[in-house]
């Protein structure tokens, strides 16, 4: 042990290098492919390796920046003070600003307003901001009608004279994203219109240092079923598409870049957010430079995040408040300048005062009891984060050239690139949920056995949204899922699969068990059963207990004796279902016996063949 200051600790362990490792796993490995074992092969692209060392962060050329300094890696401040950003829907006016004024109260320090009608007036919104000071809060809107909203909050402030340096409002105006994504075309000829408006009102508040036009709505792509890496690179591609078009409109780049906000959603995949938003600051930075800002700081990108819509579920929904606990973890140690936690009732009806509460309190506690707002990117020097962080910069970047190629974020996506590309990686999501290869709990995986939809979840709430032309269609990743048990509790029926356990003890309760879990999640009910001393036994527990499916949970080695007798016992008064993928399977399939399910199975696919069997 080391007994001065200038000794270091552990200087009596020899160092152990890379080579020696790679020894000691391939031994523990006892053969086993090393790649298929520990590599993981993500959706973004790259590979990440199971550990990661000092030298493997060489060559990584950001590393010596700080927080603060370009190109913002670590941070666009020397501090991670984030804004609590919690949204209001403008319905009546009168009623949100009651809403916003206790939201104000109960922590939250960024408000957003979405305008529900396209006749907002100057009227509501001096009610809508009656008894708010403007200067104590940031302001964002969105909503319909954007731009003739920003000329009405411009022309209120300008009236109360408050101090420009004080206001802090952004707007969220995003034709390129926005506008291409759901409509699949601008309003007007190369979106010309658009963007004079825009230029317009950048050139309104050219000297309020805070106010922010243009709002890129990243989350579009995130929500759609996009990777990360991909919504990293179409939300980076739209925000320079947007520089182009200012630019060419005459404005200097410093004017242009200070003018535009992004949005993103925050997945589960936790070090792989942190990494995204450290990744989108550097390179942000760097496509800024290039157009040389007088100063660096027109490089600084204003990131605000909000928890994944995609990631939440209707059944179980109150693990969705662990969701957005994770996720906003993520997302305030890769230092935002502001987020909102989705309430966990968002995704079936208009969250409660309760749901609203917690999702603030989420931030809250992270803040004042967890102290995340006092240490600046704490993932900083992590060789794991770092590597992450240099990985998906570089896919990104590729991504985000290949965009450039095509003529830019509004040509690629007229062309129908950016729409195939989500698509692909939907479908691929949507497939790695339905084999259980992704995890979203409560839905495809440890369901509540004993839940029954409440009238709030309607049959809108899980419907996946059609795709008509070139339009992205968010959507949520559980909702094939959540159809199929709605259509159960909705039918009038009780089906019900009966575990017949048997043979070797230890195999069977694990057998039923996961076999419990397989059919719950369809809202099948489940009977469970310890042991059955006898086929008979189990079989005739089965029939007494009326039972659709008789699942036989058993050893690979009694299945070959087991399930012919089970057949032969159940007569065809109920499907008989074998948990595993025995060996003999060949065997039982040449006595009629076809139904197996096991970790390899399509489980959606499957769910729906047996309930289709059942007449459901």
């Amino acid at each position: 042990m080391a007994n001065t200051k200038s000794e270091k600790l552990f200087t009596e362990f020899p160092p152990v290098p890379t080579e020696k490792w790679e020894e000691v796993i391939t031994a523990d490995l006892k053969g086993a492919d090393y790649e298929r074992k520990l590599v993981w092969k993500t959706g973004e692209g790259f590979n990440v390796r199971p550990y990661y060392r000092a030298e493997n962060l060489e060559g990584i050329k950001f590393l010596g920046s700080q927080a603060g300094e370009f190109p913002y890696v670590r941070g666009t401040h020397a501090h991670n003070r984030w804004r609590v950003h919690q949204t209001v829907s403008v319905v009546c006016p009168k009623e949100a600003n009651a809403e916003a004024l206790k939201i104000l109260n109960a922590g939250v320090d960024s408000l957003g307003f979405c305008i529900a009608s396209a006749d907002f007036s100057a009227a509501d919104l001096d009610m809508l901001l009656k008894d708010i000071c403007i200067p104590a809060v940031e302001i964002t809107f969105c909503g319909e009608k954007m731009a003739n909203v920003a000329e009405l909050v411009l022309a209120k402030v300008e009236k109360e004279g408050i101090a420009k340096e004080d206001v802090r409002i952004a707007f969220c105006i995003d034709p390129l994203v926005k506008g291409l994504s759901s409509k699949g075309d601008f309003c007007s000829p190369n979106g010309e219109k658009c963007i004079a408006r825009i230029v317009e009102l950048i050139h309104k508040t050219k000297e309020y240092k805070h106010v922010r036009i243009v709002t890129v709505a990243g989350q579009t792509f995130g929500n759609s079923g996009s990777t990360i890496v991909e919504e990293l690179a179409f939300t980076l591609s739209a925000g320079h598409d947007y520089l182009v078009r200012l630019t060419d409109a005459g404005l200097d780049v410093d004017a242009a870049a200070r003018k535009l906000r992004f949005s993103f959603s925050v997945s589960s995949n936790y070090f792989m957010e942190i990494a995204k938003f450290r990744a989108a600051r550097m390179l942000w930075a760097n496509i800024v430079k290039g157009y040389g800002p007088a100063k660096n700081c027109a490089c600084k990108m204003q990131i605000h995040a909000e928890t994944s819509r995609w990631n939440q579920t209707v059944y179980d929904p109150y693990v969705n408040m662990l969701r957005g606990t994770t996720e906003a973890m993520s997302a305030t140690i890769a230092g935002v300048h502001s987020l909102e936690v989705m309430p966990f009732d968002a995704s079936f009806e208009n969250p409660t005062e309760f749901s609203k509460r917690i999702a603030r309190n989420v931030e809250l506690l992270l803040k004042h009891e967890s102290h995340f707002d006092q240490v600046v990117d704490p993932a900083g020097g992590s060789y794991y984060v770092e590597n992450l962080t240099q990985s998906i910069a570089a896919e990104a970047w590729k991504l985000f050239l290949e965009i450039e190629e095509k003529g830019g974020y509004a040509e690629a996506y007229k062309a129908g690139f950016i729409k195939e590309r989500v698509e692909a990686s939907a479908a691929a999501k949507d497939k790695a949920i339905a084999t259980r290869r992704q995890t979203l709990l409560g839905a495809n995986q440890f369901p509540n056995f004993t839940e029954v939809a409440p009238k709030e979840i309607t049959a809108e709430a899980v419907t996946r949204p059609a795709a008509e032309g070139n339009v992205l269609t968010p959507y949520r990743g559980a909702m094939a899922f959540e159809a199929m048990r709605l259509h159960v509790d909705r039918s009038g029926k009780q089906p019900k699969a009966f575990m017949l356990t048997c043979g070797n003890l230890a195999m069977a309760r694990a057998r039923a068990q996961f076999s419990c879990n397989f059919f719950a999640c369809a809202g099948i009910r489940v009977q469970d059963n310890t042991f059955f001393k006898s086929i008979e036994e189990g079989v005739k527990a089965a029939l007494e207990s009326k039972a659709e499916i008789v699942v036989v949970c058993a050893s690979d080695d009694d299945y070959a004796e087991a399930a012919p007798k089970v057949k032969e016992l159940l007569a065809g008064k109920a499907i008989l279902v074998v948990a595993g993928a025995p060996a003999c399977a060949p065997e039982l399939e040449a006595q009629g016996i076809t139904n197996f399910i096991s970790v390899k199975s399509n489980v959606l696919e499957t769910l729906k063949f047996y309930l289709k069997e059942m007449g459901i």
